[in-house]
């Protein structure tokens, strides 16, 4: 007799989503389709045989302490070099503030563990990063959400739901935004800050793409304006490679004390050698050098997905002009359906993200997301002409 699992589940996962990324990328996955659908980091990047040479030296020591059980905030050494890597960009980070996680993903469980009870106000942008829907939406937030304008959130909304509402905290990601790739303008991050200052609200800052500008001014952290209310999110992903899954958090001392009593109950701590590893590349070669090449790479890369949608695509729809990170994002007529456009497309050997997954309360959206940073230039011509084909055929 097969046992009916049914009733065994606990309330927390109903109506939890999958990660329709993740879904996506199982159709996406032929070498015949030109895929703009992956929040991937381009692989050319990624520092291999530096990696290799720190491995070897790690291994080759006599420091057997490199494979033992660890703490859980982290290699102290490791948390230093990302507090002067905050420092070079004005920002004065305690060690002892950081804790090192999982990726960024592990930080957003364990804030939702800290802070969320069923119910608790969550103040997100929209569209909003799906993996922190599927995050958050374990705990049964009450999800606010506050459009995205081309200069950053709708700031006088924004207010408006916090006065009414008190949420626990607001998840946002002002720097090259994923889904949208819209970055906060100064003035945005500075009224937020203010606003905040006498409200009892965290502002949790995701900054996975921060490092990833390849045009304009770099602006300031909400940490910059607001330290004792800002906890900051980050990792190498991005920058050093993905499948370390080396992340971090930045908070408040009191925060601080609840998070590791989660992360404790969670894993204990996060891989150890791993983190000597990138801690070992830290010390060894010049992470800004490595960046830089990225930076120069995508912003041609981006480019040349602008380009190729200003030839190709039809007359009424509209497109984020990123200043930076992996993504932008595309609107449609009002009618249009982007999943409707992704099945045609996926016919045409060309994939995307529709926009639904980036919404709490929304569906058959006219939204959709690119990805153009695991794209050469010809692959993005080619693949950016197929979906405009497509986008002319759509009713």
């Amino acid at each position: 007799m097969k046992l009916s699992t049914e009733k065994k589940f606990a309330r927390r996962m109903d109506g939890v989503p999958r990660s329709f990324i993740r879904e996506i990328l199982k159709v996406a996955i032929s070498p015949n389709i030109i895929s703009f659908a992956g929040g991937l980091p381009n692989k050319d990047f990624f520092p291999l045989e530096e990696l290799q040479a720190c491995a070897i030296k790690l291994m080759s020591g006599s420091d057997r302490n490199i494979l033992q059980y660890a703490n859980t905030e982290g290699y102290l050494p490791l948390r230093e070099k990302i507090a002067d890597r905050y420092l070079q960009k004005g920002l004065s980070v305690k060690p002892n503030n950081i804790l090192i996680t999982n990726g960024s993903q592990q930080g957003l469980d364990l804030l939702g563990k800290i802070f969320i009870n069923e119910g608790d106000g969550v103040l997100m942008e929209e569209p909003g990063y799906l993996g922190a829907i599927q995050a958050f939406s374990i705990f049964k937030p009450q999800f606010m959400t506050v459009p995205l304008q081309k200069n950053g959130i709708d700031i006088e909304l924004f207010k408006t739901k916090v006065a009414n509402s008190n949420p626990k905290f607001a998840y946002l990601i002002p720097n090259f935004q994923n889904p949208s790739g819209i970055s906060y303008e100064e003035s945005v991050r500075k009224e937020i800050s203010d606003f905040c200052r006498d409200k009892s609200l965290f502002l949790v800052e995701d900054d996975p793409y921060g490092d990833i500008r390849f045009k304009g001014q770099a602006k300031h952290s909400f940490y910059h304006y607001l330290p004792e209310q800002t906890i900051m999110l980050g990792t190498f992903s991005k920058t050093v490679v993905p499948a370390f899954r080396m992340g971090w958090i930045v908070a408040p001392d009191d925060v601080m004390e609840k998070l590791v009593i989660a992360k404790q109950a969670a894993d204990l701590h996060t891989d150890y050698f791993t983190q000597r590893l990138v801690h070992q590349y830290l010390s060894d070669y010049n992470i800004d050098e490595h960046i830089a090449k990225i930076q120069t790479t995508y912003g041609k890369q981006a480019n040349a997905m602008l380009d190729a949608i200003g030839k190709h695509f039809p007359e009424g729809v509209t497109h984020t002009i990123p200043e930076g990170g992996m993504f932008l994002w595309v609107t449609l007529p009002e009618g249009q359906e982007a999943l409707t456009a992704f099945d045609m497309a996926i016919k045409e050997n060309v994939a995307f993200v529709p926009g639904n997954p980036f919404y709490v309360d929304k569906t058959n959206v006219n939204t959709f997301r690119l990805n153009f940073s695991c794209s050469n230039e010809a692959e993005i011509e080619e693949g950016i002409r197929r979906l405009g084909n497509v986008l002319k055929r759509l009713k």
